[in-house]
C-alpha cells in the first residue's frame, strides 16, 4: 500500500478546501477497495455455513469432536479457533478455506495425519470461508498414521454433512456524485437494487452535490451504473 501513503501525504490545495475534501474522499475510497481486494479473494459468489455445527464419534476409546462454522476473513480464524478449542484435550487440530487461501495444522498428530484430512473435507463439501476444528481426547489406543488420517478425515466430513448453509453475494464499494435535485430518482433506484450501508456526505463533492456511497452485490454494480445513468438526466461520477 505504498501508492496509497504518498497519495494520502500530497500537499492541499489551500486555495480551494472543497477540492481537497473531494479528493480526501475519492483517495479513502479507492483505498477501501484496494484493502478489500487484497484481503478476499476476487468478488463472487458463494455457500457457507448458516451457523456453527458439532458432531462427535469415539474411535477405539478417543473421542473426535468436529466444531466447523463460518470465518468471514483469514484474521477471523484465530478468534474461531480460541473460541471452540480445548486446551484440556489432547490435540485441537484444524483447517481452514477463505476463498483461494489454505491452512491447517496437525497439531502434534504426525505430520499430515489430521489438518490436511480435513481440509480434504471441506474441499469436498464445496463450502467457503469455512473452518474445522477436530479436537481429539486421546483414549489409549494408537490408530496409526492411517487411522488417524480417516479418523479426522471422516469426523469432519460428517460434520460438514448436513450442515445448514447460506449463500452469499460478494458486497462491492461503490461512490456516486450526486446533484442535489437528483438525489430522489438516485435513492430510488439504489433501494430498487437492495443496496447496504448507503452513507452521505453534503461536505464533500464539488458545489450543489453530495457524495452518496453505498455497498452492492458484485454482479448487480454494472448494471446499477446503467441504471442510474439512463434515469438521471445529468452525467454522474462514479467511484
Amino acid at each position: 500500500m505504498q501508492v496509497v501513503t504518498s497519495l494520502l501525504h500530497l500537499q492541499p490545495n489551500c486555495c480551494n478546501p472543497n477540492k481537497n475534501k473531494l479528493l480526501s474522499h475519492r483517495l479513502i475510497c479507492w483505498c477501501n477497495k484496494a484493502m478489500s481486494s487484497s484481503s478476499n479473494s476476487q468478488p463472487g459468489a458463494f455457500t457457507t455455513l448458516h451457523e456453527t455445527v458439532t458432531f462427535k464419534q469415539e474411535i477405539k476409546k478417543s473421542k473426535f469432536i468436529a466444531i466447523a462454522g463460518h470465518i468471514p476473513d483469514q484474521q477471523f480464524a484465530n478468534s474461531f479457533l480460541s473460541q471452540v478449542k480445548d486446551p484440556k484435550a489432547t490435540h485441537n487440530c484444524w483447517a481452514y478455506k477463505v476463498g483461494d487461501q489454505y491452512r491447517s495444522t496437525d497439531d502434534g498428530e504426525p505430520s499430515g495425519t489430521a489438518g490436511k484430512p480435513i481440509q480434504a473435507a471441506i474441499e469436498a463439501s464445496g463450502l467457503d470461508r469455512v473452518m474445522v476444528v477436530v479436537i481429539r481426547h486421546f483414549g489409549g489406543i494408537l490408530l496409526g498414521s492411517g487411522g488417524l488420517v480417516r479418523a479426522y478425515g471422516r469426523t469432519a466430513a460428517e460434520c460438514l454433512k448436513n450442515a445448514p448453509t447460506r449463500f452469499v453475494k460478494s458486497k462491492v464499494s461503490m461512490g456516486v456524485e450526486v446533484p442535489f435535485e437528483l438525489l430522489g430518482l438516485v435513492y430510488h433506484q439504489l433501494q430498487s437494487f437492495k443496496v447496504e450501508d448507503i452513507n452521505q456526505d453534503y461536505e464533500t463533492g464539488t458545489e450543489g452535490t453530495t457524495m452518496v456511497t453505498f455497498k452492492v452485490d458484485f454482479d448487480q454494480a454494472e448494471s446499477l451504473k446503467d441504471a442510474l445513468k439512463n434515469h438521471c438526466s445529468r452525467e454522474l461520477e462514479f467511484y
